[in-house]
């Protein structure tokens, strides 16, 4: 697919992008080979290629699900400074 300054231009402006007039040639030649290869990529037969979520087929190594630190609720709840029933109170930000 090949695009043209006008096309370059519209697109640019729909992003809200400044592209000075003397740069709009070499965004016609980037965009374009962009859009040439993504043509030339669907094109290709995939149906026998499963998808991949990572190209090195490795795994990872899980750490068990223990609890490391105890309970120290009421050691910050002692440095808080306003707490009632448990909780920690804040100051009301919406009347």
């Amino acid at each position: 697919m090949t695009l043209k300054a006008d096309d370059v231009r519209s697109i640019a402006h729909l992003a809200r992008l400044h592209i000075d007039d003397d740069s709009v040639d070499r965004y016609v030649d980037d965009l374009s080979s962009i859009l040439t290869l993504v043509d030339q990529m669907n094109q290709i037969d995939s149906s026998g290629v499963k998808p991949l979520a990572n190209p090195l087929d490795a795994s990872q190594r899980l750490r068990a699900d223990e609890v490391t630190e105890g309970d120290q609720r009421e050691k910050f709840q002692a440095i808080a400074p306003d707490v009632a029933d448990g909780l920690y109170r804040v100051p009301r930000v919406i009347e």
